[in-house]
């Protein structure tokens, strides 16, 4: 799983102003439907109904919004790091600051829990999610997170 090719440097953001889960959501939905030429609206209600099912914080400050989306024909993502964290509703109950942004079509279902493990994986190396939260730059924060990940 080549994940620079679905989280690019262009699509990875740092500081971004929410004060809740909702708020947060509906700044991801503006980002990506920039970055990916889709409607706002269309993510923003994917992405609320995926987490109505159950928070997609994955505990350690983590989360992973994601949601099908029609017409999108690869898994894209976002890379993000809140300005101050805040309540996702994680499993651990630990605030999240940083989030990985996955959408994808109906028919790259399969891709895309390749990239959720690919995510994971890389998380997993040593050092990683510190050197994320410590970086100044959006260019630091993207390759701290991106060096090494081709798997």
């Amino acid at each position: 799983m080549n994940l620079p090719n679905i989280i690019r440097p262009e699509h990875t953001f740092i500081g971004v102003p929410a004060p809740t889960k909702w708020r947060a959501l509906q700044g991801i939905a503006e980002k990506a439907a920039k970055a990916f030429s889709v409607d706002g609206q269309t993510i923003l209600k994917a992405l609320e109904a995926r987490e109505k099912l159950g928070s997609t914080g994955i505990g350690n400050g983590i989360a992973i919004p994601h949601a099908a989306i029609d017409g999108m024909t690869s898994p894209r993502g976002l890379l993000l790091r809140f300005a101050q964290p805040l309540d996702f509703e994680a499993i651990d109950d630990i605030p999240t600051d940083i989030a990985f942004v996955l959408l994808f079509g109906e028919n790259n279902r399969g891709e895309y829990l390749n990239v959720l493990s690919a995510i994971a994986r890389r998380l997993q190396s040593d050092g990683v999610l510190a050197a994320m939260r410590k970086a100044r730059t959006v260019d630091e924060f993207y390759s701290d997170f991106i060096a090494d990940s081709r798997v």
